[in-house]
């Protein structure tokens, strides 16, 4: 049985609830990095820095957190007002804790429009394309890590 005959549901629901549960009982402070132009984001305008937004969804930070399959939503404060927030689940591109960066970054979800992995035709003419270009480049080297004492 091939691996696209069995369609499944985005995990990205269920590691953000993990990592949250588990940056909560370690006492730590989690947060989302969000993409603020993604559809459906609700987020004030004026929290919105580089087209990202941070989130504080520590539970003594907001009221009515509700993590779902589909988005995150909750109340929470910004300048002193509240503000009802709610992030699609595709919009979330991290959850860390803010003391140590400790966390997960989430690759971007397919779009519904998304075309599919190329055909075998197709693959194989940039295969070809890309050999072809790296013949005329030099190879690069391995990176590497270097001790500094």
């Amino acid at each position: 049985m091939s691996e696209s005959a069995v369609p499944m549901s985005s995990n990205r629901p269920y590691m953000l609830r993990a990592l949250v549960e588990w940056i909560n009982d370690n006492g730590l402070t989690p947060h989302l990095q969000v993409d603020a132009r993604a559809p459906g984001v609700r987020v004030p305008a004026f929290a919105v820095r580089d087209d990202k937004v941070t989130l504080n969804i520590a539970l003594r930070a907001v009221a009515h957190l509700q993590m779902d399959n589909d988005a995150v939503s909750f109340q929470a404060r910004f300048g002193g007002v509240s503000h009802s927030v709610y992030v699609p689940m595709a919009a979330i591109e991290a959850v860390y804790a803010r003391e140590n960066g400790q966390g997960m970054v989430f690759p971007p979800e397919p779009q519904a429009g998304d075309a599919p992995a190329a055909a075998p035709a197709t693959a194989g003419a940039t295969a070809t394309s890309q050999a072809e270009g790296a013949a005329a480049t030099p190879p690069k080297k391995p990176p590497h890590l270097r001790v500094i004492k």
